[in-house]
């Protein structure tokens, strides 16, 4: 008798949103493992060299603390343990996610400084300056920039921006959210003087969600012993001696820890991060090179600003990218990442961050433009030729 139920596809499935990303299976392999005691000596040694392993990651010396949680309980903690009720924060209008840290801040009781954008810029350091150097009372207590805009695909310039704040010789914390970008695209805490960075173990890490991360400066851990929001489970103090004991306040993420271990062996021991930021390199631009084959537009304006994690395509006017992704995930069995917010079924998202080579983007790209061509949208072929054409001359 025949099943109303849809034949499962043949092969394995392409997840090429802009993360959760794909796990490789030694990942999965490693979570898998039994748990053991999280007060015991075994446990202790793992999660200090974890901690180590992350500050190679973030390129820093200072205190690195990882929660039981998603990039959204980050956030939190960076602003809940530096800030006080009332405090004026600096932030920018780069897209969805920028709106969500946004709204956060709000909820918390934050008077929040936010710069409209149009979510195909970046932050602009002059902006930066231009606030900073007004504010001859020093009311901005921290900027907060998103690196990496996970929704438009656009990475804004944190060095030119810490150049900013320094001219101006203004004392406020700088923050900045790294999840789509940190083990992805080349990020330095210490040389680049972050004092709160946000990271997710879902994207470049090549993790399940549940990781959350922050790197912090000792200008942070000195104004965390005055800050007055209210804190009990993101507060850095008992979460810092971690890094010393190897044992967390409450019951951490376990065999999440085992996976992130084994992450860090593969991109920091085997790859390398200079390698593995290559690689992003060169595989976000073989993804630009296909959009341009197929006369389609790039959401990020500024080449300088182009993310090496994901790849936002506009689609042209009167057609609907949410479409076109229903039919790619229905003819080929890839998920793309959606249109956030003002951009919904305005463009499509490509990821290619974390465990990705050459011939998984070919397959990827070949599937975006059959895509393409079943859903009618105009567009040119030989996109994909384009790509290849790039890897295999880089």
């Amino acid at each position: 008798m025949r099943s109303n139920v849809p034949a499962r596809p043949s092969g394995r499935h392409f997840l090429q949103i802009p993360g959760p990303t794909n796990v490789p299976d030694r990942i999965l392999q490693a979570i898998a493992m039994p748990v053991i005691d999280h007060r015991g000596p075994e446990f202790a040694e793992m999660a200090k060299d974890v901690i180590a392993g992350m500050k190679r990651v973030f390129q820093t010396q200072e205190m690195v603390v990882i929660y039981p949680s998603s990039g959204t309980g980050a956030w939190e903690a960076a602003l809940s343990n530096t800030l006080s009720p009332g405090d004026r924060v600096l932030m920018f209008e780069t897209g969805h996610f920028a709106s969500l840290w946004r709204a956060m801040a709000g909820r918390l009781g934050l008077d929040i400084d936010f710069v409209p954008g149009d979510w195909r810029h970046g932050v602009d350091p002059a902006q930066v300056e231009e606030k900073l150097a007004a504010d001859r009372a020093h009311q901005i207590k921290a900027v907060c920039v998103v690196h990496n805009e996970t929704s438009t695909g656009v990475t804004s310039r944190i060095p030119e921006i810490r150049a900013a704040i320094d001219h101006t010789r203004h004392p406020a914390l700088f923050m900045v959210d790294t999840i789509s970008s940190l083990a992805s695209i080349d990020y330095r805490h210490d040389e680049w003087k972050v004092d709160v960075t946000v990271g997710g173990s879902q994207k470049g890490l090549m993790l399940p969600p549940g990781l959350g991360f922050n790197a912090v400066s000792r200008k942070a851990l000195a104004a965390a012993e005055h800050a007055r929001l209210a804190r009990s489970y993101w507060d850095w103090r008992a979460m810092g001696e971690a890094a010393e004991t190897g044992f967390f306040p409450y019951t951490p993420a376990t065999n999440l820890l085992f996976g992130l271990r084994e992450a860090l062996h593969m991109l920091l021991d085997e790859e390398g991060l200079d390698a593995v930021f290559r690689r992003h390199a060169r595989h976000a631009e073989a993804t630009r090179r296909a959009v341009a084959g197929w006369g389609l537009e790039v959401l990020c304006a500024d080449p300088h600003e182009h993310s090496n994690s994901l790849t936002a395509v506009l689609v042209p006017d009167g057609y609907d990218a949410d479409r076109l992704r229903e039919i790619i995930l229905a003819a080929f069995d890839m998920s793309l990442g959606t249109g956030l917010g003002r951009l919904k079924s305005k463009i499509f998202r490509i990821g290619h961050l974390g465990w990705f080579n050459d011939l998984m983007l070919c397959g990827t790209l070949s599937g975006v433009e059959m895509g393409l061509h079943r859903a009618g949208i105009p567009h040119r072929a030989g996109g994909v030729n384009a790509a290849l054409d790039y890897l295999a001359n880089a």
